[in-house]
């Protein structure tokens, strides 16, 4: 006999999943208390409560469906159906389903539904809440061992399981351990100490903070009137041609930006010759906008324009959309330059607070605030490693009271360390040597966790394969298993009956 597991042992069959299930679908209590009292004692069974053991409620069990132990449960509506867990007695909630094999070793069909997760999950039903596909889950071939053979199945399962879960908590320990560790090489970098003995050995011939800041200022000033120059070719230009167009923007002058505790602050020691500093009076800050969408001559230019989505602990090369050139001209953004720092200051999840470096140059959103690190000559990478860093502190200092965001104001006031541009250069290369190493041990750990999850399933083909546990010519057969079942069922079926016809 075969299946879609191969060809089966002899002593095996294989039927349709719901040829021998019993099922019920949960629930919601008429009644239901935060706390258990004495008439409700019945834990209602949701997801959380099956899942994870949370219990939020009880009940007193009156218009309720009731789970048991011996049953196994699965998330029949939502993201996650198709999961199965481990019985419990309680009332069973409205989107679980309990699930019995009378006759048969529960845990071993428990199991089996275990492999079939990802298909039912991604072949769900319904256009608005998925629920899982009645059609595919119990036209399933189902394969059936021996009950004896079932037993020990189910006990090697078990036991491989143990040990995998064992490595694979072992895995996620090194990982934890290894952020633990990133964390701790950005933060001996930022206080000065990565770069100490490079400090001792060069420090006789480093800027202070003080001269690298007025050497900036020399060259923003001298940038600037540059600047002013060309704008006024460019306007004397505009009117020679008629006015035609749009006339050119004059330039800005720098002006420093953000206060001091009105961001996050350095909370740790730095060496005598580095000085604290807000982003904003070192680089200028820019927020970006968005090109109305309703017009579709600003969208699929050659401009890339960054979403705050895409900023995420990264290098940006190109970006998912662009906008044209007319498109840049009805909007606010500004087009930043190859070595500008964005920084995240809306966003689900963990967006908010995110940094990425600008390897082209780009536009970008409201949502994004862009650092001019490159355009005052210093290391972006410098900048964009003191921001992941600071992650947790800067989206600590975000404000509003439904979705927390920062805002050109809270980005200008970070406080960040500033030294030379050497040591700067000192700390970005000491950082990428270490942190490199930590990327690829990180991906080492994360291909193990993958290739242990390929192996919990190679273990459940080979379970419902017959090829985990060898068979036994002593034990009756799956056939003889099944006619019991259904005898059984006959009779339960018949005893019903007369028991209706003697109620009337």
């Amino acid at each position: 006999m075969s299946n879609l597991y191969g060809v089966l042992p002899p002593s095996w069959e294989s039927v349709k999943l719901g040829q021998f299930v019993e099922n019920e679908k949960g629930k919601k209590p008429k009644k239901q208390t935060a706390e258990k009292t004495a008439e409700s004692s019945l834990p209602y069974v949701d997801i959380e409560a099956f899942d994870e053991g949370n219990i939020k409620s009880w009940t007193d069990g009156e218009g309720c469906r009731i789970c048991y132990e011996s049953d196994f449960l699965m998330v029949w509506d939502g993201s996650r159906s198709g999961l199965v867990g481990k019985g419990m007695h309680g009332a069973l909630g409205s989107t679980l389903v309990r699930i019995n094999f009378p006759g048969m070793n529960n845990q071993y069909a428990y199991y089996f539904l275990l492999s079939k997760y990802q298909e039912i999950n991604t072949r769900a039903k319904g256009s608005g809440t998925p629920h899982v596909d009645p059609d595919l889950l119990w036209n399933y071939q189902f394969p059936i061992a021996p009950f004896n053979e079932q037993k020990r199945i189910v006990a090697k399962i078990e036991e491989l399981f143990s040990e995998l879960d064992n490595g694979i908590a072992a895995l996620k320990t090194a990982r934890e351990q290894l952020k633990v560790y990133r964390q701790a090489v950005l933060k001996h970098a930022f206080e000065g100490k990565l770069t100490a003995k490079w400090r001792e050995d060069n420090g006789y011939k480093l800027e202070s903070p003080e001269q690298l800041l007025a050497r900036i200022q020399q060259e923003r000033e001298a940038r600037y009137q540059q600047q002013l120059e060309e704008w006024k070719a460019a306007v004397e230009a505009w009117e020679a041609n008629g006015k035609e167009g749009k006339k050119p923007g004059k330039p800005k002058e720098f002006e420093k930006q953000g206060e001091i505790g009105a961001g996050s602050e350095i909370d740790f020691d730095i060496p005598e010759t580095w000085e604290s500093m807000l982003m904003g009076h070192v680089f200028s800050v820019h927020v970006g906008a968005t090109p109305s969408r309703k017009k579709n001559e600003f969208w699929n230019g050659d401009i890339f324009w960054v979403s705050s989505g895409e900023v995420a602990f990264c290098e940006i090369h190109k970006t998912t959309e662009t906008i044209t050139t007319k498109g840049y001209g009805n909007t606010s953004t500004e087009i930043h330059q190859e070595g500008t720092v964005l920084l995240a200051m809306i966003g689900e999840g963990k967006t908010r607070g995110q940094a990425a470096i600008l390897r082209v140059p780009a536009a970008h959103n409201q949502n994004t605030a862009a650092i001019r690190v490159s355009e005052v000559g210093l290391p972006p990478e410098y900048i964009y490693y003191f921001l992941q860093y600071q992650y947790e502190q800067t989206r600590r200092v975000g404000s509003g009271n439904n979705q927390k965001a920062l805002n050109k104001s809270r980005v200008a006031s970070i406080q960040f360390p500033l030294c030379s541009v050497e040591e700067q250069m000192a700390v970005v290369q000491a950082l990428s040597e270490k942190l490199s190493f930590v990327e690829n041990l990180d991906n080492e750990l994360n291909i193990q966790l993958v290739k242990a999850e390929t192996l919990r399933q190679s273990i459940l083909k080979k379970a419902f394969s017959g090829q985990l546990v060898p068979q036994d010519a002593n034990d009756e057969p799956a056939s003889e298993l099944l006619a019991r079942i259904q005898a059984e069922r006959e009779t339960s079926k018949a005893n019903s009956t007369t028991k209706t016809r003697r109620a009337k």
